[in-house]
């Protein structure tokens, strides 16, 4: 399994529609990349004064060749063109790397 953090940083005046995220942006992004090998998403929102991190996105993909399928989906330009509408922060992908001791 692999993970890719998507983040949003901003301060107290960035706009962030938290029940739009959850309740539309999510389900958005699960029908354009479950297909391909999505398989869970999870939002989380940091307490704290409204500076830095205000949301991380955890998706669970099957492997590499799922993340690369899901992003080269004709179906993420529609998740792209959705961010606006909760927000105006910028999203940040991260991909988690393994460790091994």
């Amino acid at each position: 399994m692999k993970t890719v953090f998507v983040t949003y940083a901003g301060d107290s005046s960035t706009r962030f529609d938290r029940q739009y995220y959850v309740e539309k942006h999510l389900p958005l992004v699960t029908a354009a990349w479950g297909p391909h090998g999505m398989q869970s998403i999870a939002a989380f929102f940091p307490a704290g004064t409204g500076e830095g991190m205000i949301a991380v996105c955890v998706c669970e993909f099957r492997d590499d060749d799922a993340i690369t399928a899901s992003l080269h989906a004709p179906e993420t330009k529609a998740v792209m063109e959705d961010v606006p509408r909760f927000t105006d922060a910028k999203p940040r992908q991260l991909q988690a790397t393994s460790l091994t001791a």
